[in-house]
Formats: C-alpha cells, structure tokens, sequence
C-alpha cells in the first residue's frame, strides 16, 4: 500500500509542478513579474540553467548526470525504508521534485522557476524545489531521529 501511496505523491508532484510550470511560460512573459502578495511574494518567470544563487548556471551535463544518480539512491533508500514514516515521506518528496526538475532540463535545458519571495533576497524557486527542500528538512529528520544511525 506505501508503494502506491509513494506513486501517487510522485506523479502529483511532477504533475502540479508541470502544470503549474506551463501556466506560468503561457501567462507571464519571460523576466516579467505578477504580484500575488504585496510585499511577500510574486510570480516572476525565469529559466534557470543552473541551481539555487545561479551556482552551477550552465552547467547542465552536472545536472543530466547526477539527477539519476541522486534519483537511483533515494530509490534505494525509499525501497530500504519504506516502513519508516519520516523516510518514506522525505524521499518521495526528493524523487518527486527531481523527477520535476529533471524533466525540465531534458526536454528545454533549463528549468522554469517563478515564485519569487519579496520580503527576503532569496532565489527565485519552483514547486518541485519546493518538494526537494522540505524533502530535504523530513529526511534530515529521519536521520537525526533513526535509533539505527546512533
């Protein structure tokens, strides 16, 4: 059943950060920005072809080759800890904004980010990074809080 579960937030993820990713490439021109929340946050669209702070901009082979390799492990692990609740959400939540990314850097080279914070200088970021960073935070948990790694 927690296969399944899995299976299900991964495709809603990739889905809701690809239809979410082709609304904003249809509605806002490219470098144009949408206020959604005064003083909080906007939608600004911008094709990133790097990570977070513009490191690695250009780069995309780094990306082509580590995304399977960060994609397999996560596999791994979920598969090995399936049953541990903090594991299991952390890791979807990784391999489905991978997947998000990944799929972007494939078929354009790039990926679309548009949510950008106003109330803080922060990278302009997507839902799939969205994913990756609170799968990121429910994973550092796991491990912090895993009687096996003590």
């Amino acid at each position: 059943m927690k296969k399944l579960l899995s299976l299900v937030i991964i495709v809603v993820g990739i889905i809701a950060d690809q239809v979410f990713k082709n609304w904003v490439v249809a509605n806002i021109q490219l470098g144009d920005t949408k206020k959604i929340w005064p003083d909080v946050l906007s939608l600004t669209y911008i094709k990133n072809d790097g990570a977070a702070w513009s490191s690695f901009s250009g780069q995309q082979w780094f990306f082509l080759v580590l995304t399977p390799i960060v994609l397999i492990v996560a596999l791994w692990f979920l598969w090995k800890k399936m049953g541990q609740n903090w594991y299991f959400a952390g890791l979807t939540l990784i391999i489905a904004g991978a997947l998000g990314n990944f799929m972007d850097r494939v078929r354009q080279g790039f990926v679309v980010d548009m949510f950008q914070t106003e109330f803080m200088n922060f990278p302009i970021f997507n839902i799939a990074d969205i994913l990756l960073s609170v799968g990121f935070v429910v994973l550092f948990i796991a491990i912090l809080t895993d009687k096996e790694t003590k």
